[in-house]
């Protein structure tokens, strides 16, 4: 029998939390006195799980800070950014209701770390929503690699084609379909041509919404 399941990315898609790593990572380098900007974090590490984030930067700058240790010094940072001023991306209740009231399973599948994941949904109080939660922490590869999404579909013992995924960042655009699941867009540059790989592209939740709303 289908089954409908939703898997949501997180960062950029449930928070409005992009410009927060931004902001960790420019200044958890500046006390390594490397100066980055936001185009840099956007062109090097969005969607990035955060091993190869911090790796990136030790291998971009030369720095010779354990990579771990920039690791947890960028995701403490994110924490405390996201308790003082993270907030729902708009529509993202109203479309977890629909969800809900239809039927459908929910998870998530996301390249943050389980601390990153336990600030959302405490600040957001969103965990009752989600029966499966899934950090590419736990797998051998991050996005754009698949697995984080497959795993999702092994512990609910679920069909690919059941599932919808929806993303914001090219990267995981390509894992999910990688996984060939359909992939539902919110970018955050809705101009890079690379987004016409997904099945559909929207410019908000509440224009997701409506068009699930349509089909039911």
């Amino acid at each position: 029998m289908k089954r409908n399941i939703f898997i949501f990315d997180m960062d950029g898609v449930i928070i409005d939390s992009e410009p927060l790593w931004r902001e960790a990572q420019i200044k958890v380098l500046a006390e390594q006195n490397i100066s980055i900007t936001i185009e840099d974090c956007i062109k090097h590490t969005m969607g990035k799980r955060i091993d190869d984030v911090a790796q990136k930067w030790c291998d971009l700058f030369g720095l010779k800070i354990n990579p771990k240790i920039l690791e947890n010094k960028i995701i403490e940072s994110v924490v405390r950014l996201i308790h003082a001023k993270g907030s729902a991306k708009l529509g993202l209740y109203e479309l977890l209701d629909f969800l809900k009231q239809n039927n459908y399973t929910i998870a998530l599948a996301t390249s943050s770390s389980m601390p990153i994941i336990n600030a959302v949904f405490e600040k957001l109080s969103i965990a009752p929503y989600f029966e499966v939660i899934n950090s590419a922490d736990d797998e051998a590869y991050g996005k754009p690699h698949p697995a984080v999404y497959l795993r999702v579909i092994q512990k609910l013992q679920a069909a690919v084609a059941d599932c919808i995924v929806l993303e914001d960042s090219v990267t995981g655009m390509i894992a999910a379909k990688a996984a060939s699941m359909k992939t539902f867009v919110i970018p955050e540059n809705p101009d890079d041509p690379r987004f016409t790989l997904a099945d559909a592209v929207f410019p908000s939740m509440m224009a997701l919404l409506y068009h699930l709303q349509k089909q039911h």
